[in-house]
């Protein structure tokens, strides 16, 4: 019997000039790490550079992106070069969810980020849950 095993590509944002991008980041970085096997990371500067095997694995395998500010381009630029992403997350949504504010620092995040990354993190864990199920 043949099993295939689903994978999901997460597209982070990489606004290095606002304090969500790192946080997106990180959360990012914890969610991949907590679930080796099923999500790997797409590269968004490299994806819409045109590196093909970021392109060929969102053109193939479902995606979710995860934003830190209201311009959105992980979502669009997903959706114009591969396909309309499965799941599109927002930092600022789910820090007004869970009743955080938004970071200010843009590096060496401390105790005080860490509820946000968790709960960013857990809410990526959740759309790769749902989109696994779907798949």
């Amino acid at each position: 019997m043949d099993i295939q095993v689903q994978k999901v590509g997460i597209v982070s944002c990489s606004g290095e000039e606002i304090p969500e991008g790192t946080l997106c980041r990180l959360a990012c970085r914890q969610a991949l790490d907590e679930r080796p096997g099923e999500t790997v990371t797409i590269c968004l500067p490299l994806f819409i550079a045109g590196g093909e095997e970021e392109r060929t694995f969102a053109q193939n395998y479902p995606t979710i992106t995860v934003d830190g500010c209201d311009k959105m381009c992980a979502a669009k630029a997903t959706e114009m070069l591969s396909g309309k992403p499965s799941k599109s997350l927002s930092i600022p949504e789910i820090l007004k969810k869970h009743g955080l504010t938004p970071p200010t620092k843009l590096r060496h995040f401390g105790p005080e980020e860490d509820a946000a990354v968790k709960a960013v993190a857990a809410e990526i864990a959740q759309a790769v849950d749902k989109v696994l199920e779907e798949a």
